[in-house]
């Protein structure tokens, strides 16, 4: 590995440790080397808050005049809630940027590096770039579509059933898969879940890891059957929103919000579109959405071409029967031709299952 490759990895890690904590803004980090020694090392730690460059900055102080400084995404131009750290880099004396990426946002792209080659500066571009962007996934997509990155999530046994014939479902994957599922909660802004899984499993919803962040509790309830005694209305560990059709009841509207929930009308008479619920969430600069729900909820994401992302945890056993449900459902593809086909795949055991994840081919 070069020299540039070391310290920008050493950047990426100092970013990746922040996951989960910086939504809607992007993982960065960044290291000021100066002579052959690291003199300044920073991430960004949450929105409104100073960026990773001048973390960084800080931390060298005058020892950064002179130095390089390897920064995981393109050093903001703009004035926000914190001013330009490319203008910071220039005032500090930096006489080299390496960058892994350019801002993906086509209205600031490469304005951040222009001030730095203007000022003098030398910039390189592109060193582990495809693990920068892997990094911001989230924010990638969020910052030019407007929509959040979405998630699918289920725990299966082999066969693909995520419950036997009688519904049984606790546990099918192991405890260490589980651990594995608080993770992914925690770094993701919202995680949603249709009427039925709220009625029969009266779940939290929560990150239960140490320091972790619970996500905003998204509901399909196009009835709003959602029972006033349940944990997602009563615990207060964290928001939730409810997502129902135009034909849900006033006044069980009026009771839930009443009790802190949040209740969303779509434009459905009797079902809720999840396209609206995106829109709505990017309206609330939600960025990320973890789908946890059954075979009919992941379906109706699916087949709309709204997930991004698939995580799957099977098990090494076989339920079996028709009757059993499985982690997708839905109409299904009619041909070969019509399939869902996953690329970017990867397989890790975790204790005696396998974490499988995929991303799907956007055209």
């Amino acid at each position: 590995m070069t020299d540039h490759g070391f310290y920008m990895n050493l950047a990426l890690q100092n970013a990746k440790a922040q996951k989960g904590q910086t939504d809607p803004n992007p993982l960065v980090g960044a290291v000021i080397v100066n002579e052959g020694r690291i003199v300044g090392i920073g991430a960004h730690l949450k929105a409104g808050e100073p960026h990773a460059e001048i973390h960084a900055l800080s931390m060298a102080g005058e020892y950064a005049r002179g130095g390089t400084i390897y920064v995981t995404l393109e050093p903001c131009s703009h004035h926000g809630r914190t001013g330009p750290c490319a203008e910071a880099i220039v005032r500090a004396g930096i006489k080299n940027v390496v960058i892994a990426t350019l801002d993906p946002n086509p209205l600031v792209s490469g304005n951040g590096v222009r001030i730095l080659e203007n000022a003098g500066i030398n910039v390189q571009i592109g060193v582990c770039e495809e693990e920068s962007r892997k990094m911001n996934e989230v924010f990638n997509k969020f910052i030019v579509t407007k929509r959040p990155f979405v998630t699918m999530k289920a725990g299966a046994s082999l066969d693909g059933k995520i419950a036997t014939r009688t519904m049984e479902s606790k546990w099918i994957t192991s405890e260490e898969s589980r651990r594995d599922v608080h993770l992914l909660r925690h770094e993701h802004m919202a995680i949603l879940v249709g009427i039925n899984t709220v009625i029969k499993d009266n779940p939290e919803l929560t990150a239960r890891i140490p320091n972790g962040r619970n996500p905003i509790r998204i509901i399909l309830d196009s009835r709003l059957r959602t029972p006033l005694d349940s944990k997602v209305v009563t615990d207060g560990l964290a928001k939730t929103w409810i997502f129902t059709s135009n034909s849900a009841p006033l006044e069980k509207v009026n009771l839930l919000e009443t009790m802190g929930v949040e209740v969303f009308r779509t434009k459905g008479e009797n079902e809720v579109d999840p396209e609206d619920v995106l829109d709505t969430l990017a309206k609330r600069l939600v960025s990320s959405l973890l789908l946890e729900g059954g075979g009919t909820v992941h379906a109706s994401f699916l087949e709309k071409g709204l997930v991004d992302k698939v995580v799957l945890y099977f098990a090494p056993k076989l339920i079996g029967g028709k009757g059993a449900p499985t982690f997708l459902e839905g109409n299904g593809a009619e041909t070969m031709r019509d399939v869902i086909t996953l690329s970017d795949t990867d397989i890790v055991k975790i204790g005696n299952d396998f974490r499988f994840t995929g991303y799907l081919a956007k055209e």
